[in-house]
């Protein structure tokens, strides 16, 4: 049975999914950037999909930054051929592990 106003609960509730609803929201947009960063490093890396994914997990894991932080930075990167050197180093060395040997330089500074 659903809660009703007059049930004391029924605040508590409310506040409950609608940080519920929140964390989905917040989901939903970390999946479209990491799905969009594994897109880049298919297309610049020339790599699967399923290859793409486990570069961006190596990234994530081997310079201790979360998974969509580095999904962010690769988006940057393929807008504006822009990375930081850790991030672009430990991309190479993803990358090489799969038989790739360079990634696109990025733009003068």
């Amino acid at each position: 049975m659903a809660p009703t106003p007059s049930d004391p609960d029924y605040a508590a509730r409310i506040l409950a999914l609608e940080a519920e609803v929140e964390q989905l929201k917040e989901a939903v947009t970390a999946h479209a950037v990491v799905d969009q960063a594994i897109g880049v490093t298919v297309a610049l890396g020339r790599v699967s999909p399923d290859e793409g994914w486990a570069v961006l997990k190596e990234v994530s894991q081997h310079t201790n930054i979360k998974l969509r932080n580095i999904a962010e930075q690769i988006l940057t990167w393929g807008r504006l051929g822009e990375l930081p050197p850790g991030i672009r180093a430990e991309l190479e060395d993803a990358l090489d592990r799969r038989g790739h040997t360079r990634i696109p330089e990025t733009s003068p500074e």
